[in-house]
């Protein structure tokens, strides 16, 4: 548990959304409403997860303005 996966499609497309969002960890953070003094590490942990809840999809989709439909084509 807890080890890195970067042949998950669903997280390779949220790794690549991320990239081309501009954003920075803390950004994502505050805009996937983590509290302030733990955003960047929450949306790091988040990034190298290889299971994620569809909750956090959710948040995340949110975040950067498209679909969770989006993530999981």
């Amino acid at each position: 548990m807890g080890k890195e996966r970067h042949d998950d499609p669903v997280m390779d497309a949220v790794r690549q959304r991320f990239e081309q969002s501009g954003l920075t960890l803390q950004a994502l953070g505050d805009k996937m409403g983590y509290p302030a003094e733990s955003s960047r590490q929450s949306v790091a942990q988040f990034l190298k997860s290889g299971d994620p809840q569809i909750s956090m999809l959710r948040r995340f989709a949110k975040a950067v303005g498209i679909s969770v439909a989006t993530l999981l084509k």
